[in-house]
């Protein structure tokens, strides 16, 4: 299923002027990574909200960002944008997706929190299909039906690829070494109605 949502977006040099300049208020930065990647590096400031997490708790969260103006952030743009989807499908009028994500942040030399270093998601999926693939075929040369995981993982990351989601990284995203990030005090959602 594909999205016909149309995207607002902002690039990190803008959102960069938007946090310095002192006349008008910051917007709320919400980094919907992994709590280990938000660890790892986010931008001052944004308070962490997993997507799986942001999904399960959409109607409350719309409630304390309605009148916030939002920044959704994520490694790349693709999460953030998921969540922008979400957020918009569950009656959040308006949110903005940093464009390039912390990668582009970090390029145009945004400041980054930084705490312990982890590998990021997409580094894990990738990771993790490689391994099913060559696993798969080391395993048809004893088993020659083993080879249908190979294809079934590629058929997935084509299906991925498509659709704009990733099963795999879903479910990497819920993995106890995922979860072990820093947190502040407080839910997420608790965090988001202390900034208001």
């Amino acid at each position: 299923m594909t999205s016909t949502t149309v995207r607002s977006t902002v690039d990190a040099p803008s959102l960069q002027e938007r946090l310095e300049d002192t006349a008008s208020s910051d917007p709320t930065l919400i980094d919907v990574r992994t709590p280990v990647e938000f660890e790892a590096g986010h931008i001052p400031g944004a308070i962490n909200v997993p997507l799986d997490q942001l999904r399960g708790q959409l109607d409350d969260i719309c409630e304390v960002l309605s009148e916030h103006d939002v920044v959704l952030v994520c490694r790349s743009g693709q999460r953030a944008g998921q969540a922008q989807e979400a957020l918009h499908g569950a009656g959040l009028g308006r949110s903005t997706v940093l464009s390039g994500g912390i990668v582009d942040w970090q390029a145009t030399g945004g400041d980054l929190n930084r705490g312990r270093q982890a590998w990021e998601l997409e580094r894990q999926v990738r990771l993790a299909a490689g391994s099913l693939v060559v696993t798969g075929i080391a395993a048809s040369t004893v088993a020659p039906k083993a080879k249908w995981l190979s294809m079934f993982v590629g058929g997935g990351l084509m299906f991925a690829a498509l659709t704009n989601t990733c099963a795999m990284g879903m479910a990497l995203a819920k993995m106890p070494w995922n979860q072990r990030g820093a947190r502040a005090t407080g839910s997420a959602l608790d965090q988001l109605t202390r900034k208001q």
